[in-house]
């Protein structure tokens, strides 16, 4: 055999494995891909790049609607064709609630459904010691890091408690080491994310674990400069220690809370075997507007239940006003089964369901565009992070308060806190300039 010949096959021999993840759905989601992914470099794989045939192909799926599912079965079958012979692992929630379907997909070698078992999935795989948290989110200035797993909530639409029936949290020196790490790899903006966020620490009935207010507290005593969100919460369980917390420490945690509303009709939430009814949930975002300096207020909203009548609809519409949310996710209703609200009485046709979301997309816009128009000539803290694609020397970050804003300035500053003082208004972002004068680094305070 050619020597030139020889050294190339055991080049090809010895070159490492590759792999390509793809996510749907939740930053839970996306935190545990990218937990797999790294895994899988501590077993000698590397990422695949453009036009190079993966090895193996990581599909983590969503199941809150029928459309992410089909979704997901559309790229798995895309997959397959594009590389039939890459082995193609699939987990997730869809994986989770229809196990044997999932399995039947094209090149589908392995099906996980329980993410509990992640590390025990990496071991299996020849890894001795499975990670214990990620180092780094790659291509984001902020990383998510999943502290709680499961919901027990039991809203009658929602298919998660199903698949993700078991309460658990992460020990909160396990969480404080994650980000010590995500911070010494560059990132500045921690978010904290879980399945029910509110539950964390909340299956252990000695009275002795941290509590969500306790795990905010630590994150927030770390050294460094970086900033504290939280994602996505119940307002039943935002207590006035949490938002006194926040308050206190400004430079350190956001001022802005994901609140999902899914309704604002007492009829409709009941039906959804929601925790509190509509006036309740405005007191709470009340209280968070008055303890908090401008908070940034987002939500979710489920257009199309069951029974929803145009005064049920209308009703959701007023209550979005009357808060000010400066942004909205709207879900049009889609019926998971098991779950008690795919066999309800009163299922609205696909045309009003579609017709009622753009309504209310709409007055999301320009709801949106209000509360940006509050921050004009206000000056805003910034983690700058990625050039303006439709502005030649611009960047573009996220306010503490979650908004976008873009200004002139270096690609040095990527990655960077900066402070910008916004002057005017272009698609849905907030332009302006860099201040000058700098505040004071992020403290503890």
């Amino acid at each position: 055999m050619n020597c030139r010949l020889f050294d190339a096959a055991c080049s090809n021999q010895m070159s490492p494995k590759t792999i390509k993840t793809f996510t749907f759905g939740c930053r839970v989601n996306q935190y545990e891909t990218e937990y797999l992914r790294q895994g899988f470099e501590q077993l000698g794989y590397r990422t695949a790049q453009n036009g190079e045939t993966p090895d193996l192909c990581i599909v983590n799926s969503c199941a809150v609607t029928a459309e992410s599912e089909a979704k997901c079965r559309k790229l798995v079958r895309r997959l397959a064709k594009a590389y039939p012979a890459t082995e193609i692992i699939l987990m997730g929630c869809y994986a989770a609630r229809a196990p044997e379907e999932t399995a039947r997909l094209p090149n589908v070698v392995q099906v996980v459904g329980d993410k509990s078992v992640l590390p025990q999935f990496l071991a299996e795989r020849g890894l001795s010691t499975p990670p214990q948290g990620i180092h780094y989110f790659p291509s984001r200035r902020r990383a998510y890091v999943k502290v709680q797993d499961g919901c027990q909530a039991r809203c009658s639409y929602c298919i998660v408690p199903l698949v993700r029936p078991k309460l658990t949290s992460r020990p909160v020196a396990e969480v404080l080491c994650e980000v010590r790490r995500l911070l010494a790899n560059g990132h500045r903006e921690i978010v904290l994310t879980g399945v029910h966020l509110g539950r964390y620490g909340m299956e252990h009935h000695t009275g002795k674990a941290a509590n969500l207010i306790e795990l905010v507290q630590q994150i927030t005593n770390l050294e460094g400069e970086f900033r504290l969100r939280l994602s996505s919460i119940e307002a039943s369980e935002v207590p006035p220690e949490l938002l006194r917390l926040m308050a206190a420490r400004p430079a350190r945690v956001c001022p802005h809370l994901h609140l999902p509303l899914q309704s604002g009709s007492d009829a409709v939430l009941r039906r959804m075997n929601r925790p509190w009814p509509v006036q309740e949930f405005v007191n709470r975002c009340r209280a968070i507007q008055s303890l908090l300096d401008m908070p940034t207020l987002s939500t979710d909203i489920v257009v199309g239940f069951p029974g929803e009548t145009e005064e049920d609809f209308l009703a959701t519409c007023q209550v979005v006003e009357e808060v000010g949310f400066g942004r909205l996710h709207v879900f049009r209703f889609s019926p998971r089964p098991g779950t008690p609200a795919a066999r309800m009485p009163g299922q609205i046709t696909n045309r009003l369901v579609q017709e009622r979301a753009e309504r209310l997309i709409e007055l999301g816009k320009r709801l949106a565009k209000e509360w940006l128009k509050r921050f004009l000539g206000r000056r805003l803290r910034v983690l700058v992070e990625l050039p303006l694609s439709d502005h030649a020397g611009w960047l573009l970050g996220t306010s503490d308060h979650y908004l976008p804003v873009a200004f002139p300035g270096d690609r040095n500053l990527i990655g960077r806190f900066v402070y910008v003082l916004p002057h005017y208004l272009e698609n849905g972002r907030l332009l302006g300039e860099q201040c000058r004068r700098q505040t004071p680094q992020a403290s503890r305070s």
